[in-house]
């Protein structure tokens, strides 16, 4: 590596939109610093291909601290890259070395459409939180106040880790099936943990798994690379209870 940094050689899938033929394109970036963030690399090829009148790739981005969700790269064939907890973001140019030859693509399913270049669109993910991924409060002034219902500590706990998922989608990119168990799974858990998610509990399994099947998500046949890949480090103990939350159910659902 220069003094003044690293050279990279890009290989980056560009697409025009769904229905285009995409295809990999070469890109050349220089002088790259080893502390810069890998979406702050994106930024100089962009700024390179603005100022020599060509189409910047188009990517997801929002917060850029691993919290939105919305960067969603497919880095060396790794969701998020060869780092591991961590968001495309929050993912650094020092895991890579120079002259390196990096693939960058969208996440691959079918229920993750390409919207353009390395965007897709995972509306699929919000249309199953819709189906039951919430709790009915009473706003009428009559709240009762959260303290009043004691909680095992390690219920809460439990809880509090399935809700840090931020729905950027790696565990479908990086299932073999994309199956999208473990994020359905999580957000299920963080509400059947609690007494509050309790009085809603059957339909909002039934429901978010009934509208995940729709959306085109394979099936979870326990590899476990989702859990690997997870930037949040979401456990595969929440598919268990998913599965037995919709059993449960199941058995006593309305005809």
């Amino acid at each position: 590596m220069s003094e003044l940094g690293m050279n990279l050689t890009l290989k980056i899938w560009r697409q025009k939109d769904a229905k285009a033929k995409g295809k990999m394109e070469t890109y050349k970036v220089t002088e790259i610093s080893e502390h810069m963030s890998f979406l702050e690399m994106l930024d100089v090829l962009n700024e390179q291909l603005i100022n020599t009148g060509q189409e910047p790739v188009a990517f997801d981005h929002d917060c850029r601290e691993g919290i939105c969700g919305m960067c969603s790269l497919y880095i060396n064939g790794e969701a998020h890259g060869p780092d591991r907890g961590v968001t495309t973001c929050q993912l650094h140019m020092r895991m890579f070395y120079n002259n390196d030859t990096i693939y960058i693509e969208p996440f691959r399913a079918k229920a993750f459409p390409v919207v353009k270049d390395l965007i897709v669109d995972r509306s699929s993910f919000d249309r199953i939180q819709h189906a039951g991924g919430f709790i009915s409060v009473n706003t009428s002034g009559n709240t009762q106040d959260a303290n009043s219902l004691p909680i095992p500590k390690l219920d809460a706990d439990k809880a509090f880790d399935a809700a840090t998922c931020i729905g950027c989608g790696a565990c479908v990119a990086t299932c073999k099936n994309a199956s999208a168990m473990l994020y359905v799974s999580a957000k299920v858990s963080q509400f059947a943990l609690l007494p509050q998610g309790k009085i809603e509990a059957k339909d909002r399994v039934l429901n978010m798994v009934e509208q995940m099947d729709k959306e085109g998500f394979g099936n979870c046949t326990n590899t476990g690379a989702c859990e690997v890949e997870c930037p949040k480090g979401i456990s595969l103990e929440n598919i268990a209870r998913m599965n037995s939350e919709y059993l449960k159910a199941s058995l006593v659902r309305e005809k």
